[in-house]
């Protein structure tokens, strides 16, 4: 039974492409340079703790610390038998000693650990990484054991919202939150270390679009009504939104993406955007100065000239019959060219 359908049953079936979501991660770290890089969630009990924990760390190297997991238990039988993982009834308990263990191998070397479920002795897992303490860990889930899970051992709380039963409105968000800082201070923990996220669908209707009949879901409706929603739930302390998207067809979807950019994004606040930055562990820049801008204008202009002068060269000495094909093939070049680049 799939948990965050009325029906139970998952959506557009399970017979779907699905790539591996750490090889992804992998390609993701190489083909990106600032963005965060994550999973959502990764189901813990499915893999070896010590090799996750080495496959996790040697993607945030790659990625110059970028990495944030998503941790969940797991939610279909049948995948625990075919892989042959631990116990289905015993997920909750193995995910809690996954999480301890690959924290100990992200933090400690050599690396011991005496678990019910995983025990390893004087192992060293190298190299370590890029983040002091290890990769944030996010805690997937909206029941009762994973707030108690968030507030003992998360970095973060991640859960899905509207989406039955799971709907966590702001007013329930909230209620769950109090919960998830009293696990933390009875774990003698700092709540307020923890980061409150929450996972959306989210449509930004255009402009021209009629209004929806009908009561509106949140995040799902026109820009101001979309910043409005986010407001809410930062008013309960949510810090991070991950938005899913509603459609499945590839130019709705970056159209949609396009219409958050420079319809919803604007209207939050600056100081919104660098707590959201500072909350995930990446530093919120500082606006630059005007002269600086104009500085960094200028050498921008100086490198276009530069290689608009080189292609002018290069092309005068091709015998490509086909000036248009030669000019595309340059562009695909100069995208390879900076691609390479931006990962030294």
């Amino acid at each position: 039974m799939y948990p965050y359908t009325t029906s139970g049953q998952f959506p557009g079936g399970l017979a779907q492409d699905y790539l591996e979501p750490l090889a992804t991660l992998s390609h993701l770290a190489h083909a990106t340079t600032h963005a965060r890089l994550g999973i959502s969630v990764l189901v813990i009990p499915y893999r070896n703790p010590l090799l996750q924990a080495k496959m996790l760390a040697t993607i945030d190297v790659l990625s110059k610390g970028r990495v944030i997991l998503g941790a969940g238990v797991g939610w279909l039988r049948e995948e625990f038998e075919a892989l042959g993982a631990p116990p289905f009834e015993e997920r909750g308990r193995v995910t809690d000693e996954y999480i301890k263990l690959m924290r100990a191998a992200w933090t400690t070397d050599p690396v011991s650990y005496e678990g019910k479920h995983y025990s390893v002795r004087d192992v060293h897992v190298l190299p370590k990484p890029v983040e002091r303490g290890g990769i944030p860990v996010w805690i997937g889930g909206h029941t009762g054991a994973a707030v108690r899970r968030a507030g003992t051992i998360g970095d973060g709380w991640h859960p899905i919202a509207m989406r039955p039963p799971a709907m966590l409105g702001p007013e329930e968000y909230g209620a769950k939150v109090k919960e998830l800082h009293e696990w933390a201070r009875r774990a003698g923990r700092d709540p307020k270390s923890i980061t409150l996220t929450i996972r959306v669908p989210m449509e930004v209707r255009a402009r021209s679009a009629k209004p929806a009949t009908g009561e509106r879901p949140p995040f799902q409706g026109a820009a101001d009504e979309i910043v409005a929603d986010i407001r809410r739930y930062q008013a309960v302390g949510v810090s991070h939104f991950v938005f899913d998207h509603t459609v499945q067809e590839l130019r709705a979807v970056l159209a949609n993406i396009e219409r958050f950019a420079s319809d919803v994004r604007p209207k939050l606040s600056r100081s919104t955007l660098d707590r959201r930055a500072s909350a995930g562990g990446a530093r919120a820049s500082k606006p630059a100065s005007k002269k600086k801008t104009a500085k960094r204008r200028a050498r921008s202009r100086s490198r276009t000239r530069a290689r608009s002068s080189t292609r002018r060269r290069r092309h005068s000495r091709s015998s490509c019959s086909r000036p248009a094909s030669c000019a595309t093939g340059a562009a695909a070049a100069r995208s390879r060219s900076r691609r390479r680049s931006s990962c030294r």
